[in-house]
């Protein structure tokens, strides 16, 4: 449903963001804000602030920044309209009326919703019966007492080819409801409708608020059809879009900072039975992008657990390629990986619960089971191979859509590829193998995104060495234009609340820069508010004087007005925009240079050429750069 400003304004205006924040957090008033223990990470020094003012909060250790809806929706994994519904009952705002289209698909699901209620019951029942004896002597076996049946509402769905549908009948559900429900096979085609599940243990699926919304089935004949069955899509429930015990696993999860995803039903239970409340598994598919959104509502860095088996492994993979596009600061995954042969519940009857904790705790971040997904399937003994290697290596990293993840994931994987090349074994040239080695000696460099070799390297022209020694140097020197965005803000402190997205989004070309960016953040959300001598003396008291200087003596554009301190607030958030608009441009436009020019070393097409000039054309109109005869040095 869409809601009208409005309303979402009016809902706001009653609503502080530090009393619907501060049931969640405990919050502490420092100045204009509140500070608090970031709720998304674990932390021992508080990184979360709240501005009742600006009607926003922000977490400077995962990034996160919003109002009081996406707070709900980040925290308590509710959707949009969920969370809307739920202030504006808090607010005591009325909520708008719905089209008549709207309301009939609303009292549809909750009709939907009421038959799944009704299955739910007779299930557990069931399994408490006389016909129920197979169903409990399997989950006994399995070790899932009666009280944990009773926590995951498990029951049983006879061998009757009828028996749930009398049974829904008798309760007044239509065939039409039954059917649209998934809990009975129907249409123009079958002669007689009947259940869709029959001699199964039975797994309620619920949505987030606990509602039973659809069913999965384990066989307890082995001539049947198939071992889990679960239902099909209906208007409740969208396999791809749920976790199972999504809405017991997440206060837990948010309680530990920390979700574990399992594969299967049973392995939910069976940790659940060793304490660990925090697991919920995906529907009996491969994960797909809206489970892992969900995972990421619940924590920064999920954990997956797989099956020690080359199935598990597989599956471990493809989540790879899955979560490589999705990765965004402070969001990544970690890949728990069994003893080959062992399920969740294998491990802990035969080890113990501290045997499981333990693989959770040796979790592998993405990028190590990546590297050993491409680096450790071969020896890598060609050129050709080695060459096969680094395009998968470089494929795989360029797939990251966020920038800065990606960067950064460039820089390690060619760091280890440049290691990889390391030669070891015997003097015997002839048997002389290449393979991981943890030597820190460099056979060549990484640039430009590819691996040059040091003969390739030797053949960069004089030109080139001078240009990029230039740069090298005046990268040690702080940029004009860097010192104008550090010392307008550093001038007026109080725009920070203003701009403090796009300031903790800059890249800089010193890293200096980040570690001060760091300590002026610090300094704000901790500090009342300051004016712009109050700043300069606390970055005095953090030991920035030396970098102070240098801002000051690299700030060309001191005739900017609203760099300096006379200027309003107004002007300093309006220049300081542009500026930075322009920043980001130029940085982007000068790592494209450094790829043309080495691209030009090493074929001097005239394609290259002019994709050459073009970038520096566009670092002219930028004020960028500046032309000399041995090369461009950047001086953006």
């Amino acid at each position: 449903m869409k809601f009208p400003p409005s309303l979402l304004d009016e809902i706001r205006a009653r609503l502080p963001v530090s009393d619907v924040i501060g049931r969640r957090v405990k919050l502490q008033k420092r100045g204009r804000e509140f500070v608090g223990l970031s709720p998304f990470n674990s932390e021992k020094t508080p990184s979360f602030t709240v501005n009742d003012q600006k009607g926003f909060y922000h977490c400077f250790s995962s990034g996160k920044h919003g109002d009081i809806f996406s707070f709900l929706t980040e925290v308590e994994g509710l959707s949009f309209p969920e969370a809307v519904e739920r202030l504006a009952h808090e607010a005591g705002v009325a909520m708008p009326e719905r089209s008549a289209e709207v309301e009939q698909q609303e009292k549809k699901r909750t009709g939907l919703l009421d038959v799944m209620k009704l299955a739910q019951a007779f299930f557990v029942d069931a399994l408490q019966s006389q016909n129920g004896a197979l169903a409990r002597g399997y989950l006994n076996e399995r070790g899932v007492t009666s009280a944990t049946q009773q926590t995951y509402g498990l029951g049983y769905s006879p061998s009757g080819r009828y028996d749930l549908k009398q049974f829904l009948n008798s309760k007044g559900v239509s065939q039409n409801e039954m059917i649209e429900a998934g809990m009975i096979i129907g249409g123009a085609d079958i002669a007689v409708s009947y259940d869709r599940f029959r001699n199964r243990v039975m797994f309620p699926i619920m949505d987030v608020k606990g509602r039973v919304i659809a069913f999965g089935g384990r066989a307890l004949s082995e001539d049947q059809p198939a071992k889990y069955l679960n239902s099909p899509e209906t208007p409740l429930f969208h396999k791809g879009h749920v976790l199972y015990n999504i809405s017991r696993a997440r206060q837990a999860a948010y309680d530990q900072g920390k979700v574990i995803a399992v594969e299967g039903y049973m392995d939910v239970i069976a940790l659940g039975m060793a304490g660990f409340d925090n697991a919920v598994a995906p529907l009996g598919t491969a994960l797909t992008e809206s489970q892992l959104r969900l995972l990421w509502r619940m924590s920064p860095e999920p954990i997956l657990c797989f099956d020690g088996d080359k199935a598990g492994l597989k599956a471990a993979y493809r989540a790879i390629d899955l979560a490589l596009p999705m990765l965004a600061p402070g969001q990544s995954v970690r890949f728990a990986l069994l003893p080959d042969g062992l399920d969740p519940d294998d491990l802990i009857k035969a080890q113990g619960r501290d045997a499981f904790e333990q693989v959770v705790e040796d979790a592998l971040p993405l990028i190590n089971l990546l590297w050993r997904r491409e680096a450790e399937s071969d020896t890598w003994q060609t050129p050709e191979k080695r060459a096969l290697l680094e395009r998968r290596i470089m494929e795989a990293a360029t797939s990251i859509t966020d920038q800065k993840v990606r960067h950064h994931y460039e820089a390690a994987l060619g760091d280890r590829l440049q290691k990889l090349w390391q030669p070891t074994g015997t003097t015997n040239r002839k048997n002389r193998q290449f393979k991981p080695s943890g030597a820190s000696a460099r056979t060549g460099n990484w640039q430009g995104g590819r691996y040059k070799s040091p003969r390739q390297t030797s053949g960069v022209s004089e030109a080139l060495k001078k240009s990029t020694l230039a740069r090298n140097q005046q990268g040690w020197q702080i940029e004009p234009r860097e010192a104008l965005l550090f010392m307008t803000i550093i001038n007026h402190p109080g725009m920070l609340d203003e701009v403090l997205e796009e300031f903790s989004n800059l890249e800089f070309s010193i890293a200096e820069l980040d570690k001060l960016r760091s300590v002026i953040i610090d300094v704000a959300s901790a500090t009342q508010p300051l004016e712009n001598q109050g700043m300069k003396s606390q970055l005095v008291e953090h030991n920035c004087v030396s970098l102070l200087e240098r801002l000051d003596a690299a700030l060309t554009h001191a005739s900017d007005r609203f760099v300096q301190d006379q200027a309003s607030d107004e002007e300093a958030i309006c220049g300081w925009r542009q500026a930075a608009e322009l920043h980001v441009r130029a940085f982007s436009l000068r790592k494209e240079l450094n790829v043309a020019e080495l691209a030009y070393v090493q074929d001097s097409s005239e394609e290259n050429f002019k994709r050459l000039t073009d970038i520096r054309s566009q670092l002219i109109s930028a004020d960028g750069i500046e032309a000399r005869g041995d090369g461009v040095s950047s001086k953006i």
